[in-house]
């Protein structure tokens, strides 16, 4: 009888049953965690710390929760348009002022659309548009491979036009960023100007230190650095995605590691709290997107020599490899190059205001 009563249940209300299931399962997961011993457990020079993780687990199992934040996510202004043979779901927040200014906020790995949670209130007098890219959080299942970000341009662009949108400014960092340069090269009648935290790092791999400026041709040599020593993410991520997929889609402690690790070291001091923290991997874990989130990572880029749209690029002290002003004018109209004093690789989370300051300096230069 019993069964049979949750078995109605889950039909009546089933996306509360899926819901209720996946945090018990995760629960169970987390406290079976099997603690691995390691020489350096606590130096976080050698990745996330031990103690701090299993902190972080203790809360997750015991303590945090995911329904309240869930509910918050969905009580976003979601619209799912269909784009590029595929559907798109994004966040539109229409501003009051049917004339104003659009802006569509591109996000990163390995994060997702809340990584612009904190600037949506402060765009009211803009119309937003937020895609959550193909194959990360809260996006539609992605079922085929081939999907770079050259595709997800194309996808992303189909979607604005579809949502009646002709001219906007686009705003992103990583994986976005990347984005929204090729959609810029693409459509340079659509983008009236852009907005970034970073250019594609991609360029960094075939740009010649013969023709750079000095101080531009010594940033290859500090990225060069960079990738060496804190890159090893990218070469597994990129060469053997299925076998990480597999070890991270199916252990919490695994995944939450491997996340956490990059919020906290790629961010200023403090910027997440415990449970922002669990929220931004349980996007990750609730989907089932981290296999799918490397597609970026696989799937080759085709970069333009150089992008002539207006550009702001917003410099944060904590960034992961900040460009100097030199390297970013080889491939970019870069018209205003401001330096924060605080915030690192998610500003838009971190620092809100500065970051949606920077936001009016795009628009403002897209007239």
């Amino acid at each position: 009888m019993a069964a049979a009563f949750r078995k109605v249940m889950c039909t009546s209300i089933h996306i509360m049953c899926i819901v209720v299931h996946m945090m018990n399962d995760l629960r169970g997961r987390i406290r079976r965690t099997r603690r691995v011993a390691a020489p350096w457990s606590d130096d976080t020079r050698r990745g996330i710390g031990a103690t701090h993780l299993d902190q972080l687990l203790e809360r997750w199992a015991d303590g945090y929760d995911w329904g309240v934040h869930e509910r918050r996510i969905a009580e976003f202004p979601w619209v799912t348009v269909g784009a590029g043979g595929t559907e798109l779901r994004v966040i539109h927040q229409r501003s009051a002022d049917p004339g104003a200014p659009v802006v569509v906020l591109l996000h990163g790995w390995p994060d997702s659309v809340l990584r612009f949670e904190r600037v949506l209130p402060l765009l009211a007098d803009m119309h937003v548009v937020v895609p959550a890219l193909p194959g990360f959080p809260f996006a539609a299942p992605l079922t085929t491979s081939g999907m770079s970000a050259n595709r997800i341009a194309g996808i992303v662009a189909d979607s604005l036009a579809e949502l009646g949108y002709s001219r906007y400014t686009l705003s992103g960092g990583d994986v976005g960023g990347t984005v929204a340069e090729l959609l810029a090269a693409e459509h340079p009648d659509r983008v009236a100007a852009l907005h970034l935290t970073n250019i594609a790092p991609q360029r960094a791999l075939t740009a010649d230190p013969a023709k750079l400026a000095p101080d531009a041709a010594a940033y290859l040599g500090r990225s060069a650095q960079w990738f060496r020593t804190e890159g090893g993410y990218i070469a597994e991520q990129s060469t053997r995605p299925n076998t990480l997929a597999v070890a991270l889609g199916d252990s919490p402690a695994g995944l939450a590691a491997w996340i956490v690790e990059k919020l906290e070291s790629w961010s200023d001091e403090s910027a997440f709290t415990p449970d922002e923290l669990l929220t931004w991997v349980t996007a990750y874990w609730a989907t089932g997107t981290i296999g799918t989130s490397f597609t970026t990572y696989v799937e080759p880029v085709v970069l333009p020599d150089r992008i002539d749209t207006p550009t702001v690029l917003s410099v944060f002290p904590h960034d992961i490899k900040p460009e100097p002003r030199s390297y970013a004018e080889a491939f970019l109209n870069i018209r205003e190059y401001v330096e924060h004093p605080a915030g690192g690789h998610f500003a838009a989370w971190e620092q809100p205001e500065a970051y949606v300051d920077d936001i009016h300096r795009a628009v403002n230069l897209g007239g």
